[in-house]
């Protein structure tokens, strides 16, 4: 239940000292009670001197006359309760509708949202300074819209080899600033127009602060983003729809971002300005299991020196080991990993029984996990960004690494012969584990990513030696 103004500038200590603590003039603090409602970008203020829950400070719904008024709440960055048309604030054309019934308004672009085609996903942050490009291409974000935290995205334009998979998995994003025009010399597109062609839509012009704070204090939630063309907002429909939208919890994403046939991979990575570097001469036959691959982990491990084959994420242990493979890696990709446990945990366990290496990254490591017998959960905020540290524990290093999940690994469901190899610093949640019956190890986080910039690389030659270690002949 929102407070009311009077409440929270007496929390403040009155309205001179709400002015004083705001940096606004009385001026300001008498336009707050005469509007209903405090601009959000003192927010953070707010909350750091009252005590306060960011839904005190929600304008109430129920008041669609209370809009933000005067130049202290310019467009795009206020924030409006829900209104009929008319009072749609002037310059606002896109819409984020939360399932608790939030409105924010803001600025379309990229692609329009069509009635039956309006995105809707679970809404979440991250907090990666660069790559916006592969992180909306990077399957692990189906079903997701992304609140990027950093507010300048545009800069660097887009180009089809910064793409991590075919098509943008994300269904939709959200910043603060208007997109940037690209300065780059790699660039071959603009965002806008590169979003347009791929049917995402996006919304700008909203404070990206309040939703993180707003996950980050109350956990994920249901959004929908419209940006209708004819600029007509069913604001009750919306409303409806997140609400009944059922969350990805149950949900089995990885078949609908995995491969429809095998392919083999033979790229390596990447060597700005001239292209890939040369693969080693020795191979090792490694099968990828595609629960949402991202292209730069097939490049990691060809330079590992692996030939690699990629199945799609349905492909049994019989089609698996029909390959004859060295290794078996599993792929991040995105959903609940208990719903694409149920086929793919069969395949696992098969594929351990069979004596075959085994590496998982992301969901790839919650899959093995669950196949080793232990259970996963849903974390309240999630990791995502390009700023995670994590502990090594056999070496004592930290890492700087690149994460995206929802889920994590319990690991006090951990069985006595899987033990725990990487801890999350941020909140000690598990970042990695290795079997001592099978050869078989996994971590959370995205080791083919280079935020540290290269201080994960490592895994893959540990893959390496533990497949060269495991095929010696007897």
């Amino acid at each position: 239940m929102p407070s009311s103004i009077d409440h929270i500038i007496e929390r403040l200590g009155g309205a001179d000292n709400a002015a004083r603590l705001t940096g606004v003039g009385t001026e300001a603090i008498r336009k707050w009670r005469q509007a209903g409602a405090i601009p959000p970008k003192h927010w953070t203020v707010i909350l750091r001197h009252t005590g306060l829950s960011l839904s005190d400070l929600q304008p109430d719904s129920a008041s669609p006359d209370k809009a933000y008024d005067g130049p202290e709440t310019p467009m795009p960055e206020r924030q409006v309760p829900a209104a009929p048309p008319a009072a749609i604030p002037p310059g606002a054309t896109a819409a984020l509708v939360l399932a608790d019934g939030t409105i924010l308004w803001g600025r379309g672009f990229g692609a329009h949202t069509q009635a039956a085609g309006t995105a809707i996903g679970e809404l979440c942050f991250s907090t990666g300074m660069t790559g916006y490009q592969e992180t909306l291409t990077d399957p692990s974000f189906a079903g997701q819209i992304i609140t990027f935290t950093f507010p300048h995205i545009g800069n660097v334009g887009t180009n089809a080899a910064d793409d991590e998979a075919a098509r943008v998995a994300a269904r939709g994003l959200v910043v603060k600033q208007d997109l940037t025009e690209p300065a780059n010399w790699r660039a071959t597109q603009g965002l806008d127009s590169w979003l347009q062609a791929r049917g995402v839509p996006g919304i700008c012009g909203v404070d990206t602060r309040a939703i993180t704070l707003r996950i980050r204090n109350g956990g994920a939630q249901t959004a929908i983003l419209s940006y209708p063309a004819d600029g007509a907002f069913d604001l009750d429909a919306l409303r409806a729809q997140a609400a009944a939208w059922p969350g990805l919890e149950g949900m089995d994403l990885a078949r609908d971002v995995t491969c429809a046939e095998p392919y083999g991979w033979d790229q390596g990575v990447w060597a700005w300005p001239d292209g890939t570097l040369p693969l080693p001469a020795k191979h090792r036959r490694v099968v990828a299991v595609d629960y949402g691959a991202k292209r730069n982990i097939l490049r990691c491990l060809a330079n590992a020196g692996c030939d690699v084959t990629v199945v799609p994420a349905t492909a049994t242990a019989e089609e698996i080991l029909a390959l004859d493979p060295a290794g078996v890696f599993l792929s991040n990709g995105p959903g609940d990993p208990s719903a694409t446990a149920e086929y793919a945990v069969p395949a696992i366990q098969g594929v351990l029984a069979a004596g075959k290496p085994v590496f998982g990254i992301c969901l790839g490591h919650q899959l093995l996990a669950q196949a080793l017998g232990a259970r996963t959960y849903k974390l309240a905020r999630g990791h995502r960004g390009a700023n995670q540290p994590v502990k090594d524990l056999g070496t004592g290093k930290v890492e700087i690494t690149s994460q995206n999940h929802g889920f994590a690994v319990d690991e006090s469901s951990l069985p006595d012969d899987v033990r725990v190899t990487h801890s999350s610093l941020f909140d000690g949640s598990n970042e990695g584990i290795a079997s001592t019956r099978y050869p078989a190890f996994s971590v959370q986080y995205h080791p083919e990513a280079s935020p540290g910039p290269s201080d994960s690389h490592y895994l893959f030659d540990r893959f390496v030696a533990l497949i060269d270690r495991t095929n010696q002949p007897a």
